[in-house]
């Protein structure tokens, strides 16, 4: 870099660098100018060798980083990318010429057709139609788990597993860990097999044929703009769909996000507004056969998403982010691939994920036979008859706590039974997506961003998720509107 000056035009990092430049007296092999923007970026590497080289003249040298880091609310190593983009600018302006008449690739045409907002954003729903919703929605949550479930389990696995648990323990209560209500087998397995299992493995093969084709960086060009009105950039794309994965797996990946107010706005927003592909997959089954419900939820959480990140936009202090990304080629996606991916991410559900299931049914158990169960069960019963909802449904709220996906494959299990009119479906779907994170991402979101902050993003939720369910049945209901 010939020179980097702040956007206030002062020449900090400029009179930092040669403060450092005339303290550094050994030879590194390259130029002194190049370490001292190493050592103000904190390279680690960087930061030993110079200390064990020159241990005189070391404490100096990190004052003067801990000064210049004073100016600026993003990290030295973002502020100093920003500048050596603008200086590649510069000089591809002086020596580049753009020829108005080169004839595009089919590939390049097809790529600026994906980043163009008038064609970018059809050709998106047309993705999210017929990658989501056809295929995990409708062929994975509907026609593979409608078989997993009522084929093997319901006619096969459970009657044969509760007959063989009831001849060899005699005590119901011990049976009820295995094969009760919410059994380990009955409950736990049913539900990590039966109903996650198809749609998370149908997500992961969609995910894997968008992601190796080329597409998401063009995703992530596309949306830009919009992220910008939220405080994040297109760069917040790839933990955005990597939470319809899985939200605790996406909030690790906000590691990528260059400054501290764009990783706790994408935290705030995986763990509200984005669901996890088990929870889209039970919710798009739950809502089948009732697009106008869906459209709702898909409405509300939408709205949801853009207004939670532009209010913390502004209340979080920071300067607008920049973005910038490199573009790699599109390419049919190579099957090796696709399966490989695939089977990669269905492993780390299974190491994962699943035991999470069978932990859930040990603590619901013992919840049960101590009576804590029912005491916070009778607790939520209150803010669930404030939304409209039947008592029944505070169980898959607490279902919910556990796993966001274990609860709705509890109103899975309400719906089944008729409980549940088209309005109150649609306030219980919207309510229990917006809810508490599951354990496993709230422990995450503590690791990540501090316990401080991990419990403020989780009490806002908590009480967020049910004043928006309130509002939307007064809303349907002040309207006449029945889904």
């Amino acid at each position: 870099m010939s020179e980097l000056k702040s956007r206030e035009g002062a020449d900090i990092l400029e009179v930092s660098l040669r403060k450092i430049e005339l303290l550094l007296g050994v030879n590194y092999g390259i130029s002194k100018r190049a370490v001292a923007l190493l050592l103000l970026q904190e390279d680690s590497e960087v930061i030993s060798l110079v200390e064990s080289s020159e241990p005189q003249n070391f404490n100096q040298i990190i004052d003067i980083v801990n000064s210049a880091k004073t100016h600026y609310h993003e990290p030295l190593s973002y502020i100093i990318s920003l500048h050596r983009q603008e200086e590649v600018n510069r000089i591809i302006s002086q020596v580049v010429e753009h020829s108005l008449r080169t004839r595009l690739s089919f590939r390049e045409k097809l790529s600026r057709i994906m980043i163009n907002p008038l064609t970018g954003v059809p050709l998106l729903l047309l993705i999210l139609y017929y990658g989501i919703y056809k295929f995990v929605g409708e062929f994975g949550a509907g026609t593979v788990v409608d078989f997993i479930e009522t084929d093997i389990f319901e006619k096969i696995i459970n009657p044969r597993v509760t007959q063989i648990f009831t001849s060899i323990i005699p005590w119901q209560v011990f049976r009820d860990l295995f094969v009760g209500e919410y059994g380990m087998i009955t409950l736990g397995l049913r539900y990590a097999v039966a109903l996650i299992l198809p749609i998370v493995t149908t997500f992961f093969i969609a995910f894997a044929i968008i992601e190796d084709s080329g597409y998401l960086p063009r995703l992530a060009l596309l949306i830009d703009r919009l992220f910008k009105k939220i405080g994040l950039t297109g760069r917040a794309v790839i933990p955005m769909v990597l939470g319809l994965g899985c939200d605790t797996m996406a909030t690790m990946v906000t590691r990528t996000l260059p400054t501290k107010r764009e990783r706790i706005i994408a935290t705030i927003l995986l763990a509200l507004a984005v669901p996890c592909s088990a929870q889209l997959g039970v919710i798009l089954a739950l809502l089948e056969g009732n697009p106008q419900g869906l459209w709702v939820w898909l409405g509300v959480l939408s709205l949801v998403f853009l207004l939670i990140g532009f209010l913390s936009s502004k209340i979080l202090p920071g300067d607008s982010p920049s973005f910038y990304m490199e573009i790699p080629p599109l390419r049919l996606p190579k099957l090796y691939n696709v399966l490989v991916k695939t089977y990669t991410r269905v492993k780390w559900y299974f190491t994962e994920i699943f035991p999470m299931f069978i932990l859930a049914s040990i603590f619901i158990w013992l919840g049960q036979i101590s009576g804590l169960f029912r005491l916070l069960v009778k607790i939520l019963e209150y803010p669930i008859r404030w939304i409209g909802l039947p008592k029944e449904a505070s169980v898959a709220f607490l279902f919910g706590f556990f796993r966001r996906d274990y609860g709705v494959a509890g109103l899975y299990d309400i719906k089944k039974a008729g409980l549940f009119t088209g309005n109150q479906l649609v306030v219980a779907c919207i309510t229990l997506t917006l809810f508490l994170p599951c354990i496993a991402q709230f422990l995450m979101n503590v690791k990540e961003r501090g316990w401080k902050t991990g419990l403020a993003i989780s009490t806002f939720i908590l009480f967020f998720s049910f004043s928006a369910g309130y509002l939307v049945n007064l809303i349907l209901n002040s309207l006449g509107i029945n889904l």
